[in-house]
Protein backbone atom coordinates (compact mmCIF):
# COMPACT_ATOMS: atom_id res chain seq x y z
CA UNK A 1 0.00 0.00 0.00
CA UNK A 2 2.97 2.31 0.22
CA UNK A 3 3.96 4.60 3.05
CA UNK A 4 2.26 7.42 4.90
CA UNK A 5 1.22 8.60 8.34
CA UNK A 6 -2.48 8.17 7.49
CA UNK A 7 -4.65 5.25 6.43
CA UNK A 8 -7.76 6.53 4.68
CA UNK A 9 -10.94 4.57 4.03
CA UNK A 10 -11.88 5.85 0.58
CA UNK A 11 -15.57 6.57 -0.02
CA UNK A 12 -15.41 8.41 -3.34
CA UNK A 13 -12.90 9.00 -6.12
CA UNK A 14 -13.35 10.28 -9.68
CA UNK A 15 -12.54 9.43 -13.27
CA UNK A 16 -10.32 12.25 -14.47
CA UNK A 17 -8.77 12.28 -17.94
CA UNK A 18 -5.49 11.04 -16.46
CA UNK A 19 -7.28 8.20 -14.68
CA UNK A 20 -9.01 7.17 -17.89
CA UNK A 21 -5.66 7.13 -19.70
CA UNK A 22 -4.17 4.94 -16.97
CA UNK A 23 -7.12 2.54 -16.96
CA UNK A 24 -6.95 2.09 -20.74
CA UNK A 25 -3.21 1.39 -20.70
CA UNK A 26 -1.94 4.64 -22.21
CA UNK A 27 1.75 5.17 -21.38
CA UNK A 28 3.09 8.14 -19.47
CA UNK A 29 0.56 8.55 -16.65
CA UNK A 30 1.41 5.64 -14.35
CA UNK A 31 5.11 6.09 -13.69
CA UNK A 32 5.72 3.20 -11.28
CA UNK A 33 3.62 0.25 -12.44
CA UNK A 34 1.86 -1.72 -11.15
CA UNK A 35 -0.11 1.13 -9.58
CA UNK A 36 -3.68 1.87 -8.56
CA UNK A 37 -4.97 4.95 -10.47
CA UNK A 38 -7.09 7.72 -8.98
CA UNK A 39 -5.70 11.22 -8.65
CA UNK A 40 -8.64 12.20 -6.41
CA UNK A 41 -9.61 10.68 -3.08
CA UNK A 42 -12.33 11.60 -0.58
CA UNK A 43 -12.58 9.51 2.55
CA UNK A 44 -12.25 9.20 6.31
CA UNK A 45 -9.00 8.71 8.24
CA UNK A 46 -9.14 5.30 9.92
CA UNK A 47 -5.59 5.25 11.35
CA UNK A 48 -3.27 8.16 12.06
CA UNK A 49 0.19 8.64 13.53
CA UNK A 50 -0.04 12.41 13.08
CA UNK A 51 -1.98 14.36 15.74
CA UNK A 52 -2.73 17.14 13.25
CA UNK A 53 -5.07 14.79 11.35
CA UNK A 54 -6.73 12.47 13.88
CA UNK A 55 -8.72 9.35 13.09
CA UNK A 56 -12.28 10.12 12.04
CA UNK A 57 -11.35 13.22 10.02
CA UNK A 58 -13.04 13.50 6.62
CA UNK A 59 -10.35 14.48 4.12
CA UNK A 60 -9.77 15.02 0.41
CA UNK A 61 -6.60 14.49 -1.64
CA UNK A 62 -5.85 15.97 -5.05
CA UNK A 63 -2.52 15.90 -6.84
CA UNK A 64 0.85 15.16 -5.21
CA UNK A 65 1.40 12.20 -7.54
CA UNK A 66 -1.38 9.96 -6.22
CA UNK A 67 -2.47 7.70 -9.06
CA UNK A 68 0.75 8.51 -10.93
CA UNK A 69 3.72 7.48 -8.81
CA UNK A 70 1.95 6.21 -5.69
CA UNK A 71 -1.31 4.32 -5.21
CA UNK A 72 -4.39 6.47 -5.79
CA UNK A 73 -8.02 6.73 -4.85
CA UNK A 74 -9.62 4.03 -7.01
CA UNK A 75 -9.37 1.58 -4.12
CA UNK A 76 -11.11 1.06 -0.79
CA UNK A 77 -8.08 2.21 1.17
CA UNK A 78 -5.09 4.45 0.56
CA UNK A 79 -1.97 5.42 2.51
CA UNK A 80 -1.29 9.15 2.56
CA UNK A 81 0.99 11.77 4.06
CA UNK A 82 -0.70 14.17 6.46
CA UNK A 83 0.68 17.17 4.58
CA UNK A 84 -1.15 16.05 1.44
CA UNK A 85 -4.70 16.04 2.81
CA UNK A 86 -7.22 18.82 3.29
CA UNK A 87 -9.94 18.39 5.92
CA UNK A 88 -13.23 18.68 4.07
CA UNK A 89 -14.87 21.99 5.05
CA UNK A 90 -18.25 22.07 6.73
CA UNK A 91 -21.01 22.22 4.14
CA UNK A 92 -19.35 19.79 1.72
CA UNK A 93 -19.98 16.04 1.75
CA UNK A 94 -17.52 13.32 0.75
CA UNK A 95 -19.32 13.06 -2.59
CA UNK A 96 -19.14 16.83 -3.04
CA UNK A 97 -15.39 16.75 -2.38
CA UNK A 98 -14.88 14.09 -5.06
CA UNK A 99 -17.08 16.00 -7.50
CA UNK A 100 -14.85 19.03 -7.07
CA UNK A 101 -11.51 17.22 -6.77
CA UNK A 102 -8.74 18.00 -9.23
CA UNK A 103 -11.18 19.59 -11.67
CA UNK A 104 -12.32 22.08 -9.06
CA UNK A 105 -8.76 22.94 -8.05
CA UNK A 106 -7.82 23.44 -11.71
CA UNK A 107 -10.83 25.66 -12.38
CA UNK A 108 -10.21 27.64 -9.19
CA UNK A 109 -6.54 28.20 -10.04
CA UNK A 110 -7.46 29.34 -13.55
CA UNK A 111 -9.91 31.92 -12.18
CA UNK A 112 -7.27 33.11 -9.70
CA UNK A 113 -4.93 33.61 -12.69
CA UNK A 114 -7.53 35.74 -14.46
CA UNK A 115 -8.05 37.86 -11.36
CA UNK A 116 -4.31 38.20 -10.72
CA UNK A 117 -3.93 39.72 -14.19
CA UNK A 118 -6.72 42.22 -13.66
CA UNK A 119 -9.65 40.46 -15.32
CA UNK A 120 -12.74 41.17 -13.25
CA UNK A 121 -16.52 40.73 -13.48
CA UNK A 122 -16.65 44.39 -14.52
CA UNK A 123 -14.81 43.65 -17.77
CA UNK A 124 -16.72 44.70 -20.88
CA UNK A 125 -16.17 41.34 -22.55
CA UNK A 126 -17.02 37.81 -21.30
CA UNK A 127 -14.74 34.93 -20.32
CA UNK A 128 -14.48 32.01 -22.77
CA UNK A 129 -14.48 28.48 -21.35
CA UNK A 130 -13.58 25.62 -23.69
CA UNK A 131 -14.52 22.01 -23.08
CA UNK A 132 -17.43 23.56 -21.26
CA UNK A 133 -19.46 20.37 -20.78
CA UNK A 134 -16.52 18.51 -19.21
CA UNK A 135 -15.41 18.43 -15.59
CA UNK A 136 -13.10 21.46 -15.47
CA UNK A 137 -15.33 23.41 -17.86
CA UNK A 138 -18.49 22.73 -15.87
CA UNK A 139 -16.93 23.78 -12.58
CA UNK A 140 -15.27 26.82 -14.18
CA UNK A 141 -18.63 28.01 -15.53
CA UNK A 142 -20.29 27.53 -12.14
CA UNK A 143 -17.50 29.28 -10.24
CA UNK A 144 -17.31 32.17 -12.72
CA UNK A 145 -21.09 32.61 -12.51
CA UNK A 146 -20.89 32.63 -8.70
CA UNK A 147 -18.24 35.37 -8.92
CA UNK A 148 -20.39 37.47 -11.26
CA UNK A 149 -18.60 36.94 -14.59
CA UNK A 150 -20.31 36.70 -17.96
CA UNK A 151 -19.17 33.61 -19.83
CA UNK A 152 -19.20 32.04 -23.27
CA UNK A 153 -19.25 28.25 -23.18
CA UNK A 154 -17.38 26.87 -26.21
CA UNK A 155 -18.33 23.25 -26.77
CA UNK A 156 -18.58 20.54 -29.35
CA UNK A 157 -21.77 19.41 -27.63
CA UNK A 158 -24.31 22.15 -28.22
CA UNK A 159 -27.01 19.61 -27.32
CA UNK A 160 -25.95 20.31 -23.72
CA UNK A 161 -27.09 23.95 -23.99
CA UNK A 162 -29.68 23.59 -21.22
CA UNK A 163 -27.09 22.09 -18.86
CA UNK A 164 -24.53 24.81 -19.64
CA UNK A 165 -27.12 27.54 -19.09
CA UNK A 166 -27.99 25.99 -15.73
CA UNK A 167 -24.31 26.29 -14.76
CA UNK A 168 -24.41 30.00 -15.54
CA UNK A 169 -23.17 30.27 -19.13
CA UNK A 170 -24.25 33.61 -20.58
CA UNK A 171 -23.82 32.43 -24.17
CA UNK A 172 -22.98 29.18 -25.95
CA UNK A 173 -20.82 28.83 -29.06
CA UNK A 174 -20.14 25.65 -30.99
CA UNK A 175 -16.52 24.59 -31.20
CA UNK A 176 -16.88 24.16 -34.96
CA UNK A 177 -18.18 27.72 -35.36
CA UNK A 178 -15.38 29.16 -33.27
CA UNK A 179 -12.64 27.29 -35.14
CA UNK A 180 -14.16 28.22 -38.52
CA UNK A 181 -12.74 31.74 -38.15
CA UNK A 182 -9.79 32.66 -40.37
CA UNK A 183 -6.49 31.23 -39.16
CA UNK A 184 -4.83 34.52 -38.23
CA UNK A 185 -2.63 35.50 -35.30
CA UNK A 186 -5.00 38.38 -34.50
CA UNK A 187 -8.80 38.30 -34.75
CA UNK A 188 -11.52 40.67 -33.47
CA UNK A 189 -11.37 40.99 -29.69
CA UNK A 190 -14.15 38.81 -28.29
CA UNK A 191 -13.05 37.87 -24.76
CA UNK A 192 -11.59 39.53 -21.68
CA UNK A 193 -9.95 36.20 -20.87
CA UNK A 194 -10.30 32.48 -21.34
CA UNK A 195 -9.91 29.12 -19.63
CA UNK A 196 -8.76 26.48 -22.11
CA UNK A 197 -8.43 22.72 -21.80
CA UNK A 198 -7.86 21.97 -25.47
CA UNK A 199 -4.54 23.42 -26.55
CA UNK A 200 -3.60 23.28 -30.24
CA UNK A 201 -5.64 25.29 -32.71
CA UNK A 202 -8.26 26.13 -30.06
CA UNK A 203 -5.71 27.80 -27.81
CA UNK A 204 -4.18 29.70 -30.73
CA UNK A 205 -7.62 31.01 -31.77
CA UNK A 206 -8.40 32.05 -28.20
CA UNK A 207 -5.14 34.01 -27.98
CA UNK A 208 -5.98 35.73 -31.27
CA UNK A 209 -9.47 36.63 -29.96
CA UNK A 210 -8.53 37.96 -26.51
CA UNK A 211 -8.78 41.63 -25.63
CA UNK A 212 -5.71 43.78 -25.05
CA UNK A 213 -4.05 42.91 -21.73
CA UNK A 214 -6.35 39.95 -21.31
CA UNK A 215 -5.22 36.53 -20.06
CA UNK A 216 -5.69 32.97 -21.23
CA UNK A 217 -5.27 30.20 -18.66
CA UNK A 218 -4.15 26.92 -20.26
CA UNK A 219 -4.89 23.75 -18.31
CA UNK A 220 -5.19 20.92 -20.84
CA UNK A 221 -4.18 19.44 -24.17
CA UNK A 222 -7.24 17.46 -25.27
CA UNK A 223 -6.80 18.80 -28.83
CA UNK A 224 -3.02 18.63 -28.92
CA UNK A 225 0.14 19.92 -27.28
CA UNK A 226 1.19 22.16 -30.15
CA UNK A 227 0.54 25.90 -30.35
CA UNK A 228 0.24 27.13 -33.97
CA UNK A 229 0.47 30.87 -33.44
CA UNK A 230 2.94 33.75 -33.47
CA UNK A 231 4.15 36.25 -30.89
CA UNK A 232 1.72 38.89 -32.19
CA UNK A 233 -1.02 38.43 -29.52
CA UNK A 234 1.65 38.88 -26.86
CA UNK A 235 3.56 41.87 -28.23
CA UNK A 236 0.75 43.79 -29.99
CA UNK A 237 -2.07 43.21 -27.49
CA UNK A 238 -0.18 42.32 -24.35
CA UNK A 239 -2.12 39.08 -23.93
CA UNK A 240 -0.78 36.81 -21.18
CA UNK A 241 -0.71 33.02 -21.44
CA UNK A 242 -0.66 31.41 -17.99
CA UNK A 243 -0.15 27.69 -17.39
CA UNK A 244 -2.17 25.95 -14.67
CA UNK A 245 -0.63 23.05 -12.75
CA UNK A 246 -2.93 21.61 -10.08
CA UNK A 247 -0.63 18.75 -9.02
CA UNK A 248 1.76 20.68 -6.80
CA UNK A 249 0.23 23.66 -5.04
CA UNK A 250 0.89 24.97 -1.51
CA UNK A 251 -1.56 23.79 1.11
CA UNK A 252 -2.58 27.36 1.96
CA UNK A 253 -3.67 27.89 -1.66
CA UNK A 254 -5.59 24.60 -1.64
CA UNK A 255 -7.22 25.50 1.67
CA UNK A 256 -8.37 28.87 0.31
CA UNK A 257 -9.93 27.17 -2.71
CA UNK A 258 -11.74 24.57 -0.61
CA UNK A 259 -13.13 27.34 1.61
CA UNK A 260 -14.32 29.10 -1.55
CA UNK A 261 -16.01 25.92 -2.78
CA UNK A 262 -17.78 25.42 0.54
CA UNK A 263 -19.33 28.88 0.38
CA UNK A 264 -20.20 28.96 -3.31
CA UNK A 265 -23.40 26.86 -3.29
CA UNK A 266 -22.44 25.20 -6.57
CA UNK A 267 -24.89 22.85 -8.37
CA UNK A 268 -22.70 19.81 -7.69
CA UNK A 269 -25.52 17.28 -7.98
CA UNK A 270 -26.12 18.49 -11.54
CA UNK A 271 -22.41 18.33 -12.38
CA UNK A 272 -21.74 14.82 -11.07
CA UNK A 273 -22.56 11.40 -12.50
CA UNK A 274 -21.95 8.69 -9.89
CA UNK A 275 -20.80 5.21 -10.90
CA UNK A 276 -19.67 2.20 -8.88
CA UNK A 277 -16.01 1.25 -8.68
CA UNK A 278 -16.76 -1.91 -10.67
CA UNK A 279 -17.88 0.26 -13.61
CA UNK A 280 -14.76 2.46 -13.76
CA UNK A 281 -12.88 0.38 -16.33
CA UNK A 282 -15.70 0.29 -18.89
CA UNK A 283 -16.45 4.01 -18.36
CA UNK A 284 -12.86 5.15 -19.00
CA UNK A 285 -13.05 5.07 -22.83
CA UNK A 286 -16.17 7.26 -22.72
CA UNK A 287 -14.25 9.84 -20.68
CA UNK A 288 -11.43 9.88 -23.24
CA UNK A 289 -13.93 10.26 -26.08
CA UNK A 290 -15.66 13.22 -24.44
CA UNK A 291 -18.94 11.34 -24.11
CA UNK A 292 -19.45 12.04 -20.42
CA UNK A 293 -20.84 15.24 -18.94
CA UNK A 294 -19.44 17.09 -15.98
CA UNK A 295 -17.68 14.94 -13.40
CA UNK A 296 -17.70 11.15 -13.26
CA UNK A 297 -17.61 10.38 -9.52
CA UNK A 298 -16.69 6.85 -8.46
CA UNK A 299 -18.47 5.46 -5.41
CA UNK A 300 -15.95 3.18 -3.74
CA UNK A 301 -17.92 2.13 -0.67
CA UNK A 302 -21.29 2.78 0.98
Amino acid sequence: MGEGSLTIDVHYSALNYKDALALTGSPGVVRKPPLIPGIDCAGVVSESSDPKVPSGTAVVITGYGYGENRHGGLATRVMADAEHVIPIPEGLSLQDAATLGTAGITAGLAIRALEHHGVSPDSDLPIAVTGAAGGVGSLALALLSHAGYRTVAITGRTDEAEYLTLLGATDIMSRQEFLAQPSRPLLPEQFAGAIDQAGGEMLATLLASTHSNGVVAACGLAAGSGLPTTVLPFILRGVSLVGINSVFQPQDVRGELWSLFAGANLPLDQISQVIDLADALETAPRVLSGLTRGRVVVKVRD
